[in-house]
């Protein structure tokens, strides 16, 4: 870390616990594209563990933060007192936007839709994958520049993860990274660049633009399985599904951003996390490289470092008491799985990158009950053969540069990080 960074990490050390309580919004953007987010989740994990904020952003208003690990899981794990009801982030949706997503429902509707898809992951199509993935990241690593400066997360970490994602819905090969820029487009914000304007009613036009873009698409995709014999991909198994096959446009488009979001984001920024982390471990990555048997309990550690996405809301459906505070009936309620991953009563030495700890699956990324992330073992298994196929080829990845973070709150992930990978002697 050079000395701006230590400057940057330090100011935001004094600004998170100098500000009164009330002031502190841990759903500011900016603290997760500086990286200054830690000392604000350390100090709620403290003294507010239950902890109420204000957001300047009218979609968003007031919500409750939970950082605790424990708190966390028991929030997660009780549907019946915290819907996911009517969206999984904290600003509201507009009422002629409303995109419905089982990750979004409660039971009955829930359970139906999710198990529709949920073979896609199943053990014996995971093994099927197991081969394409690694014949598709041997290419993709076979044909990186040596010598010279590249983006990872544009060279590998999308390209990889676009490409199962396209396997995934049978996409058109050649289109693949529309899947990349829907994925991008659906979580962003006016100020995240990705827009012709900053201009928050604009950008949102032009979000809603490319989003119904997207649904057009994928109905030409849909109307062609619909008519064949069922098929082991995503869209087969949601047109032919008795409890998705009569979706309307918008209740098809929620899901499909958040099979996108799911099976590429996420996985897509801890594989760009990993090269970060090992760079600034370099003890860990010669763990590695001593001992390539650690990389599953790696690719554990990763994603519990990164924590891909940041928080999940959820909506009160009664009025709760935890830790002397009262949640009422109707308030966001945000889970954030990025401060219960450093909990230090929970998690030893969790600030410290370590390959080779103890449990190194105890953390809390993909969530707990009903919610539980349906594709961790495909990120898993993307993650364990990148670094399998990794380990064969480059002795040494070298970051050459700060990453460029993404700008939310929610996806916490990188749009640039800039490797050599050094020629042999």
């Amino acid at each position: 870390m050079d000395d701006g960074a230590l400057d940057l990490q330090r100011a935001a050390r004094e600004a998170a616990y100098s500000m009164p309580l009330e002031e502190i919004n841990p759903a500011d953007p900016e603290i997760f594209r500086t990286d200054t987010l830690w000392p604000y989740f350390e100090r709620l994990r403290k003294e507010a563990p239950v902890h109420w904020a204000v957001s300047e952003e009218k979609q968003v208003g007031g919500y409750w933060s939970i950082t605790r690990f424990n708190d966390i899981m028991a929030v997660d794990s009780d549907h019946a007192t915290f819907s996911s009801e009517p969206t999984i982030v904290l600003p509201d949706p507009e009422e002629d936007f409303t995109l419905p997503m089982f990750i979004a429902m409660d039971p009955p509707k829930h359970d139906v839709q999710r198990k529709t898809v949920s073979p896609i992951v199943a053990p014996h199509h995971l093994a099927y994958l197991e081969n394409i993935i690694r014949e598709r990241a041997g290419v993709i690593l076979d044909d990186l520049p040596i010598g010279e400066e590249f983006d990872w997360v544009d060279k590998v970490s999308i390209e990889l993860t676009t490409m199962t994602l396209a396997t995934l819905f049978d996409f058109p090969w050649e289109d693949r990274r529309k899947l990349t820029r829907w994925s991008d487009v659906a979580t962003a914000g006016p100020e995240s660049g990705l827009f012709d304007s900053t201009d928050p009613e604009q950008a949102e036009q032009q979000r809603r633009m490319e989003l119904f873009e997207c649904v057009d698409y994928f109905t030409r995709l849909w109307e062609e399985r619909v008519k064949a014999e069922p098929k082991p991909d995503l869209i087969s198994m949601l047109a032919h599904g008795e409890a998705t096959r009569n979706m309307d446009r918008m209740e098809y488009l929620g899901n499909l951003i958040l099979l996108i979001v799911g099976g590429n984001d996420t996985t897509r920024n801890t594989i760009s996390g990993s090269i970060l982390a090992l760079s600034q471990n370099p003890d860990q990555e010669k763990l590695l490289r001593e001992n390539p048997g650690l990389i599953p309990s790696m690719v554990s550690e990763t994603i519990r470092w990164q924590t891909p996405l940041a928080y999940m809301r959820r909506t009160a459906t009664r009025d709760v008491e935890m830790h002397g505070k009262t949640i009422r009936a109707g308030d966001k309620v945000a889970m954030w799985y990025v401060s219960g991953n450093r909990d230090e009563e929970v998690i030893e030495r969790p600030n410290d990158y370590w390959i080779d700890r103890p449990r190194p699956r105890h953390h809390m990324s993909f969530g707990f009950g009903i919610h539980r992330c349906v594709g961790n073992r495909l990120a898993e298994l993307q993650l364990k053969i990148i670094w399998e196929e990794i380990l064969k080829r480059f002795p040494k990845i070298e970051v050459t540069g700060p990453p460029r973070r993404v700008y939310s709150s929610f996806v916490k992930g990188y749009e640039r990080l800039p490797v050599v990978i050094p020629a042999r002697n």
